[in-house]
This record gives C-alpha cells, sequence and structure tokens, in this order.
C-alpha cells in the first residue's frame, strides 16, 4: 500500500508541474526586444547566444561569412517573404508632362509618360538583380504575388503574357522611351523646349531629370540595385540625381506632396505582412490609389494619382462584391496587369529570406509564416530554456542603421499609424485581431470570436446597379449607427442582404484589467461610421484619409442585431465567392479594433475615445492633433510623452464629466464608463503609455535612451500556452526538384520528373512524399485556361506527369507555355513550382 501511495504522490507531482508550465497566455515570461546597427554584429550576438533570434531577414552575403561551426549554431528560417519595388511619381500623369511647382518653377517629368514608366520594365535586368545583388536567393517579380506562394502563378503568369522575362531587353527599352519622349517634344506645348541634347534630354535649356530616392541603410540590397537602375536610366537619356538616403527617405517618398517633386522614383523594400491564400487584398493595397500606398497617399490635400478601374477592382474585391469565382478572377487579373501597364509601381524581385535563431537556446522550432517569415506568431509560440530564476526570457534583435526603433507614430486610428516594421514586430504579439490568416496554411481562423459556418444563410445576388446584394430578409428592428444624429437607428422594413451570419466574443481581458464586452464591440463599429461620415464642412469628428478606407468597407453593412446573450447577428452584402468560409468569418466575426486599417493594432473604446475627443476638440497642451500625418498637425501617437500627457489629461476630463460616448449611451452607465477611463489612468501611471490592448503580451517598458522594449506575459488570456503549438503542426508537402523533357516534340508525350518530400511544420526535417500526396501538373493555355495533369506515383518521393503528345499538338512551335507543379495532402498550403516548356 504504501509503495502505491508513493507512486499516486509522483504521479500527482508530475501532473502538477507539467499544468504549472501550461499557463494561460505565451510560453516565455519576457521578451527584450534590442536595436542593433550593424547587421554583421547581430548576426554575431545570435551565434554567441547574446541574444536569442534576429528579427530581420539576414543578407546573404553575411550568412556565407559564417563558418560552419557558427552556421551549426543556427537554426535558420528560409521563406520566400521579402520584395523589392519602386514606387514612381508620375505628376501630372497626362500632356504635356510638366508642372508648375509652388516657386514657380516649371519642370518636365519624365514618369508622367505612361511609355516611358512602363519601359522600366525592359530596362531593368531583374535576373541581374536576383544573381549579383540577392546572390542568388530570390526570384524576377513582376507583380505584388511573391512568386511560389499559393494562388499567386495566375497573376505572375501576366508578365510573361505581355512579352516582359527576367533578362529584360536594354535595346527595346532605350528605343521605347526614346520614341515617347520624342513624342512628347512635338507637342505644341514642348516644342521647341524638349530636345535631345548629347547624352541626355533637356527642357528650357537644363537636363530633364529625376530624383531618385535610394536606401542606403540597405548597403547589400537596395542600394546597389538602386545604383544599377540609376545607370540604366541614364543610358536612355534622363538623368538622375542619386538621393541616397537612410529610412528618412520614407517621409519623402509616402508623405511629401507628389507636387513639390521632392522624388520620383523611390526604392521600396517590402514584407509579405501575411501568409495569403488569396491575394485581392495586394491589389488594392499596392496598385489602388484609394487605399493610400501610391502617389499623394490618398491625402486630399496631395495631388494624387488616380484610377477609377483599379479602385473598382480593389475596392469590390476588399469588400466581396464578386458573385461568381470566374468574376472574381477575371476582374482581379485584369487589376493586377492594369497595375503592371500603368506601372506606377515596378516590382523588382522577391527575396529568400533568412532569419536566425541561437538553436541551443530555443526547446522548439517557432511558429512562422510560410510565406511572410517571423511574425507575431513566431514570439507568441517561442519557447526558450529559463534563466537561473527560473523565468523564460526571449531576446529579440532589430536592425536599425539609424539606431531607433519606431519610424512612424503610434496612432491605432489614422492610415498611417505603425507603418514600419519594427513597431508591428512589437505590437503584433501584443494584439490579437478578431480572426487571423494562420502561418501555416494560410486559413481564416477565428482568434477573439467564434461562429458557426454552417448555420450562416448564405443568398447574395446582383442588383441592378451591379453592386452585391440578397435575398434574405433584414429585421426592422436591427440597427445602424447614423453619426449625424449621434444615435443608432433601426433600418425599418423591407431591406435585404447577401448574408446573415451571427459571432460572439471568446472571453478576456483588456490590458488594463477591464472586460472586452459588447460595449467594445458596438463602440467600434460606430466610431468607423462617425470618422468616414462628413457631415457637413463643419464636422469635427471626420478623416480624409480614414473615410478613404473605410466608406467601401461600411457600405455593404445592412444591420445589426446584438442579441440578449452578448452575440451579433450582421446582415451584411458581403460575399467571397471562391470560398463560403472567408464569407462567414468576414460577416460574423465581431471585431474590437476601430482603426488603423490593414495592421493589427487594436486598443480599448476608452483610449480611442480619449484620443477621438482629444482630434476634434482639443488637448490640455494646445496641441493640434490628426490622426492624418502632415507638416500643420501633430500625429496622434500613444507613446509620445507629450501625446500620452495629453491622454491622461483627457481621460481625467472624462472622469470628472462623467463622460459616456454617443454610441454607448443607455448601454453603459456613466459609473462604469469611468471604471473603465480610470483603469486606463492606471495602466498609464504604471507602465508610461496608453497602447492599451487584449493579447498575450503586454508593453511594460519603452526605454528610449537603450532602444529597448520589454514585453511581459499577459496570463489574464483565454488560451493556455501550448495550444497554438499544437493547433499549427502540420505536415507540410514540398517540391524540391522538376525536370522538365530536354527535347521536347509535339509528336511524342512530355514526361515531367518530380521529386517531392513532406517535413511537419514548423520543424525541418523532411521525408518522401509518399502516395496519400497528389500531384499535378497544370498546363497554361493560350486563351488563359489551364488543362490539368494528374502525377503518376512512383516510388517514396518520386512521380511524373505526362501531357499526351495528341495536346501537344495544338500548342504553338518556338512559343514558350508555363507548365505548374503543385502538390498537397488536405488542406495545408499547397507548393507550388512553375516551370516552362517550349516546343521544338
Amino acid at each position: 500500500m504504501k509503495k502505491v501511495l508513493t507512486a499516486l504522490a509522483i504521479a500527482l507531482c508530475v501532473v502538477s508541474v507539467t499544468t504549472a508550465q501550461v499557463k494561460n497566455g505565451p510560453i516565455v515570461d519576457k521578451v527584450i526586444y534590442t536595436v542593433s546597427m550593424d547587421q554583421s554584429i547581430a548576426m554575431k550576438d545570435i551565434v554567441e547566444g547574446k541574444a536569442d533570434v534576429f528579427f530581420q531577414a539576414v543578407p546573404a552575403n553575411i550568412l556565407r561569412t559564417l563558418s560552419e561551426a557558427e552556421k551549426a549554431k543556427l537554426d535558420i528560417y528560409a521563406v520566400p517573404s521579402g520584395s523589392w519595388s519602386l514606387m514612381l511619381n508620375p505628376i501630372p500623369n497626362k500632356a504635356p508632362y510638366t508642372w508648375t511647382k509652388s516657386d514657380g518653377v516649371t519642370e518636365f517629368n519624365p514618369f508622367a509618360i505612361r511609355e516611358v514608366r512602363y519601359a522600366l520594365n525592359w530596362l531593368i535586368n531583374r535576373k541581374k538583380l536576383v544573381d549579383e545583388i540577392l546572390l542568388g536567393d530570390g526570384d524576377p517579380m513582376f507583380t505584388p504575388m511573391t512568386p511560389g506562394q499559393p494562388g499567386t502563378y495566375r497573376y505572375n503568369l501576366i508578365a510573361s503574357q505581355l512579352g516582359m522575362t527576367a533578362t529584360g531587353n536594354e535595346r527595346k527599352a532605350i528605343a521605347d522611351i526614346d520614341a515617347a519622349m520624342t513624342a512628347a517634344s512635338q507637342l505644341p506645348e514642348n516644342k521647341g523646349k524638349l530636345v535631345k541634347k548629347g547624352q541626355f534630354w533637356q527642357y528650357n535649356g537644363q537636363d530633364v531629370t529625376i530624383k531618385f530616392l535610394i536606401r542606403v541603410d540597405d548597403p547589400t540590397g537596395r542600394l546597389p540595385a538602386g545604383r544599377y537602375i540609376a545607370d540604366q536610366i541614364e543610358k536612355a537619356g534622363i538623368k538622375v540625381e542619386r538621393l541616397e538616403r537612410d529610412r528618412s527617405g520614407i517621409k519623402i517618398a509616402y508623405y511629401s506632396n507628389p507636387a513639390d517633386l521632392q522624388f520620383h522614383m523611390y526604392t521600396e523594400g517590402w514584407g509579405a505582412g501575411a501568409t495569403r491564400a488569396w491575394w485581392d487584398v495586394t491589389i488594392s493595397q499596392m496598385y489602388a490609389p484609394y487605399y493610400g500606398y501610391m502617389a499623394g497617399g490618398a491625402d486630399p490635400a496631395n495631388w494624387n494619382y488616380t484610377n477609377d478601374r483599379i479602385d473598382e477592382i480593389g475596392m469590390k474585391g476588399m469588400n466581396g462584391q464578386f458573385l461568381t469565382e470566374k468574376d472574381y478572377w477575371d476582374s482581379n487579373l485584369e487589376g493586377t496587369k492594369l497595375g503592371i501597364t500603368e506601372a506606377c509601381r515596378i516590382y523588382l524581385a522577391s527575396q529568400l529570406d533568412k532569419y536566425v535563431a541561437n538553436k541551443a537556446r530555443f526547446n522548439s522550432r517557432m511558429a512562422y509564416g510560410l510565406g511572410d517569415g517571423l511574425n507575431g506568431w513566431s514570439i507568441r509560440t517561442a519557447d526558450v530554456k529559463p534563466d537561473a530564476s527560473g523565468q523564460k526570457v526571449l531576446r529579440v534583435i532589430q536592425f536599425s542603421a539609424r539606431g531607433s526603433l519606431f519610424m512612424s507614430s503610434w496612432d491605432p486610428v489614422g492610415v498611417d499609424g505603425f507603418s514600419d516594421v519594427y513597431s508591428g514586430a512589437i505590437t503584433d504579439p501584443c494584439s490579437d485581431p478578431a480572426t487571423f490568416e494562420s502561418p501555416n496554411n494560410a486559413a481564416d481562423t477565428p482568434l477573439r470570436t467564434k461562429y458557426d459556418v454552417k448555420k450562416a444563410k448564405v443568398a447574395p445576388k446582383i442588383l441592378a446597379d451591379e453592386t452585391m446584394g440578397g435575398d434574405i430578409a433584414v429585421p426592422a428592428t436591427a440597427v445602424l449607427y447614423d453619426s449625424a444624429t449621434k444615435t443608432w437607428k433601426p433600418v425599418g422594413s423591407g431591406v435585404t442582404a447577401a448574408v446573415e451570419a451571427t459571432g460572439s466574443l471568446i472571453g478576456g481581458k483588456w490590458h488594463n484589467g477591464e472586460e472586452i464586452s459588447i460595449a467594445d464591440i458596438r463602440y467600434n463599429y460606430a466610431f468607423q461610421v462617425e470618422w468616414a461620415t462628413k457631415d457637413g464642412e463643419g464636422d469635427k469628428f471626420f478623416d480624409d484619409a480614414y473615410s478613404s478606407q473605410y466608406v467601401p468597407a461600411l457600405a455593404p453593412n445592412k444591420g445589426f442585431v446584438f442579441n440578449k446573450d452578448g452575440s451579433l447577428t450582421s446582415y451584411v452584402n458581403y460575399y467571397f465567392a471562391p470560398e463560403m468560409n472567408r464569407t462567414v468569418a468576414t460577416v460574423a466575426a465581431v471585431s474590437v479594433k476601430a482603426g488603423n486599417p490593414g495592421r493589427q493594432t487594436v486598443v480599448s473604446w476608452e483610449v480611442y475615445e480619449a484620443l477621438a475627443l482629444m482630434v476634434a476638440e482639443g488637448a490640455k497642451s494646445g496641441t493640434v492633433y490628426s490622426f492624418t500625418e502632415s507638416d500643420a498637425v501633430t500625429e496622434v501617437d500613444v507613446i509620445a510623452p507629450k501625446c500620452v500627457a495629453d491622454i491622461k489629461a483627457k481621460l481625467e476630463d472624462m472622469v470628472a464629466k462623467n463622460h459616456v460616448p454617443a454610441s454607448l449611451k443607455g448601454i453603459i452607465t456613466p459609473a462604469q464608463a469611468v471604471q473603465r477611463y480610470k483603469a486606463t489612468l492606471a495602466f498609464i501611471a504604471k507602465y508610461g503609455h496608453a497602447y492599451v490592448s487584449n493579447g498575450p503580451f503586454v508593453i511594460s517598458k519603452i526605454d528610449t535612451n537603450t532602444n529597448s522594449v520589454q514585453l511581459d506575459a499577459f496570463r489574464d488570456y483565454p488560451y493556455k500556452s501550448d495550444y497554438w503549438p499544437k493547433y499549427f503542426r502540420q505536415q507540410i508537402t514540398q517540391i524540391d526538384n522538376v525536370k522538365a523533357p530536354t527535347t521536347p516534340s509535339k509528336k511524342v508525350d512530355a514526361v515531367f520528373e518530380i521529386t517531392a518530400s513532406s517535413f511537419v511544420y514548423p520543424d525541418t526535417a523532411t521525408t518522401p512524399l509518399d502516395k496519400k500526396a497528389k500531384v499535378e501538373l497544370r498546363l497554361q493555355m493560350d486563351d488563359g485556361s489551364e488543362k490539368v495533369y494528374a502525377a503518376k506515383y512512383l516510388k517514396p518521393g518520386s512521380f511524373s506527369a505526362t501531357i499526351p503528345a495528341k495536346d501537344l499538338a495544338v500548342l504553338k512551335s518556338g512559343k514558350s507555355y508555363t507548365v505548374v507543379i503543385i502538390s498537397s495532402l488536405a488542406s495545408e498550403a499547397p507548393s507550388v513550382v512553375p516551370t516552362s516548356l517550349v516546343l521544338f
């Protein structure tokens, strides 16, 4: 009996230890972010174990300097996630291609000529960039859709259909540019003023010159790439003023008025932002002017590039306005083609980014985006060895050539807030969106909301005005917020919608200790309507840039029913034709996020309210605040000491006045509102900032002297620390090699030999792919269709796919056809490898 009791005691001890280890919130107890101004030193710190993970991709030339012994100490996460592009200033984007600045000087802008911009696609040898600068770690890129990622190959076929190649065609480009400039010189307004003299074109006796912003703080990447491109442009007779700048160039490129002609072109660098299955959002982000990333930034005070058709396509995709999958694809491919041919943003190369961590410090590999590399989920799932005190502390290095962490305001409302990668790396693990795209398979996944896809009602149709509608009756008692009267109004009878779906919150608290509630949901929806709607010329609760993004997103909302059980039933004219899960996830998900679209940031409603009152009514300090960056006002910033002091003063004023937001009157009492204000005031007093969010970490310390930030685990959190690491584990395939036929002919079958393997995400060990996998070949036809051929399993890891001779007979000899090989096991993101076939 004694032995049994002893064994039981040991078992109970083991259970209690295991239970103690699985806490609510993240695995680690703290995260410390520091800055390195030198990537080589940062790399050395990771190798030596002075830090745990380098949160920027390491350039290939630095990795190549490491010895084999040093490399053995690293865990490398290799992901095709980064990309380079050029953003152009096309002002005035019409003949005669001249612009008179505010100082009275008139300049000729060669990039105002679409044909000149478009010719850059042939002037630049993208293969040279990949081979000589990226040292082979990347691919030529023509669209914003990352080559090799799921769902991108249809978009990436467009460039080859337009005749573009990785090597370009310098002679053609120079001829095309010269022809376009010559045509411009013959316009009556330019005759005798625009002439070719010697090497360069001249306007009014001065060399036609573009100002090229080149990022000098990317010394092994965008700096040499920019210098090469500048040399190429000068070959075409256009002089280049090389403005080599560090990240300070961002302010000129994205926030200056194009009318001031401070720049004509800028070397952009992008992270993928997410692991995606669907890329329609990218058309809005990278090509559509309304979204704010094109010249002018959608700021009405600026000159803005416009393209109504791309805006229309982008908004339809973002807001679920395609009734059929065919319409979805036809329109999105059209939008991409327009973006390429307009050439106001030109993509150059994707990067095989390599992130590094100290292998010995980790108990297991972190989650990471298969399409975007290390991200917020990496921090959330990181598991490091404890220190002497028993705490698990994750040490993260970020690279900044200027030695500072943040480049943008921490504005949780405006479209420009949190626009740098440094801010996002810190706030992503601190903030939970309603849903997210899973890093291992890009599936829409609920995080702080729950809903049942099967219970949703879907009945979409296209209305007479060509907008999305539906046949589902909206209850007359359903409500929408009215910004003019500051009330929730019943929609009345006769209203219909495309989708009805119900969602509710998953419990939890804000970082100030207050419960996340239905009041947060109500406030979020009302705030969006309030600040996106202009109720007369004197409306102080309105922001143009905010409105440009939220108005099209709000338009599909037909009514909400706030149910007694705390759930929300939404009636929305939204329909995502290719996938039902996304339709329901978008409509049913309840959100507490009121602003800063496209980023994961979220704060509690009382912070949004304090900021709104500061912008609309004024602040104690007298500072004029805005949700939009400009030289005339100060953008709100929840970590800037002066702004935090004004937030504190505004909250104290709200306490004194027993203030209740208009959208919450009758929903909460003044006492409940004051409780929220006092909780946030206590949070500010404790932490010195006002980023009150809802994720598994809270920002506990921001040290501007050492440029370090500390996050503490937030344990009052609805998920256990082991939940997401287990959830994400999944077997994934990868195509390792495709051998095309060496001498393909129309007379014989074309056989492709395929080697493939699989691994269990996020680990790296591979095994040969077995017969349970689905492997297929897709031949892209001249008419835009594709023929699909199932691959035959030969042995573990080996497959063959055959295009019969009868199908080859209809193809054109000498033409290059794109062939796409795809492998998958189940619902995971498939492996996609494109190759080509030329028949002789």
